[in-house]
């Protein structure tokens, strides 16, 4: 693939929208299928990677292990290895992980509402 150079006209444009929308800032931090699942899983508190791999069998290892590294350089999460034997890893969230609790929150709640109205929907359907 091939690396965009940083002064190009995309990477300009990026950088305008990304201080220009908070959405899309947002979107840059979490975005992405498995980032808000990891989040969720961090709010109840310290996992091993142990314990969020269990909790998400349909992830590889390969992308786990990708986005965990992004969410630590976004500074979302801290990785801290424990030098015992055998050593292990924990992941916590940051302060700024933290605040995001209520976006990932709204998201689970809309999700609900959503399934229901479609699930009302589908049986509307049959009914007619």
């Amino acid at each position: 693939m091939t690396k965009i150079k940083e002064n190009s006209t995309y990477n300009a444009n990026r950088e305008i929208v990304m201080q220009e929308c908070p959405v899309t800032y947002v979107m840059s931090k979490i975005g992405g299928h498995w980032k808000p699942i990891i989040l969720y899983h961090l709010l109840a508190g310290s996992k091993r990677y142990s314990e969020i791999r269990k909790a998400m069998p349909h992830i590889t290892e390969k992308m786990l292990i990708q986005h965990l590294k992004q969410l630590e350089g976004d500074r979302l999460l801290v990785r801290e290895a424990k030098p015992v034997v055998p050593p292990y890893v924990t992941y916590t969230l940051t302060e700024a992980g933290r605040e995001l609790e209520a976006v990932i929150n709204a998201m689970a709640e809309w999700a609900y509402r959503d399934i229901k109205r479609s699930g009302e929907l589908v049986e509307e359907e049959m009914a007619a």
